[in-house]
């Protein structure tokens, strides 16, 4: 699991941090705190979950004061329990209470996104599939939720309309068809791009291998529909499924034999992992 460049992370704290502060700052603890307090701290987990965003968290609290010292007791990736310890914190009071929530809302929502596709890659953890993200993301937060999924054990899809291309219906309908879409395709993308095509039927099927397509998506199949398209795939191109797949269906479906499994919710909608922030003596 490779660790999020630098850049990306201080970028999407620094938004963060002055969508919070604005124009006046934290008026509430500049008012009520003295300037020179010192302090104490810890993030623990208020529920079971998987951390992802550590660094992250980190550097929230270091953008509003350099002097703050976060030390992470744990790495992302790692599982968690009710009360664990998962960074410490010590330096001026004032910065810490002004970072906190842009740091937990980095940290909960990362989590959260970690948690939800372990509970998923571990229902399937007894096949050959894997669990893959979506473009289905927040707005400016895409590199960061995807290394959330990879935290989670999970692993990633294209990341935008730039890295590979993926026929979708839509292409298709405009297109006139899938062979003419995926040829049309073939002929602009360059030799390093892969072009994956969504199919509906077993027909699609055969056209989208026919003209060479390396991935297949198979779009909102029951898992004998998935078992049967495998079988005719036999090898030729990577298989991923998609379409509503949640921790109660993915087992079954990741049984057909597909390569990966394509889950948007895992990111758009992951609820918050339960972390919390609280001086310590």
């Amino acid at each position: 699991m490779s660790a999020l460049p630098r850049h990306l992370i201080d970028e999407a704290v620094r938004r963060a941090l002055a969508e919070d502060l604005g124009e006046a700052g934290d008026i509430t603890t500049r008012a009520t705190v003295p300037a020179d307090a010192k302090a104490r701290a810890v993030i623990a987990a208020r529920k079971p979950g998987v951390i992802a965003g550590l660094d992250v968290a980190k550097a929230a609290f270091v953008a509003v004061n350099g002097t703050i010292q976060a030390l992470a007791k744990i790495a992302d990736g790692a599982a968690v329990k009710t009360g664990d310890v998962i960074m410490e914190l010590s330096g001026p009071a004032r910065g810490i209470l002004t970072a906190e929530r842009t740091a937990l809302n980095f940290l909960g929502h990362l989590s959260g996104i970690a948690t939800a596709t372990a509970e998923i890659a571990a229902a399937i953890a007894h096949t050959k599939t894997k669990i893959c993200c979506t473009r289905k993301t927040t707005p400016g937060l895409r590199a960061l939720e995807k290394y959330a999924v990879r935290c989670g054990g999970g692993v990633n899809h294209r990341f935008g309309l730039y890295d590979a291309v993926l026929i979708k219906d839509n292409h298709i309908a405009a297109a006139g068809g899938v062979a003419k879409a995926v040829n049309a395709a073939r002929s602009h993308a360059g030799h390093m791009v892969k072009i994956e095509v969504e199919v509906d039927t077993l027909a699609q099927l055969d056209e989208a291998l026919a003209a060479g397509a390396h991935v297949i998506l198979l779009d909102n199949m029951t898992p004998a529909q998935l078992k049967q398209a495998v079988g005719i795939v036999a090898g030729r191109a990577v298989t991923e499924a998609s379409g509503s797949i949640t921790k109660v269906t993915a087992a079954a479906l990741a049984e057909a034999g597909v390569d990966l499994m394509s889950v948007g919710w895992i990111t758009h909608s992951a609820p918050c992992l339960d972390l919390g922030l609280d001086f310590v003596s």
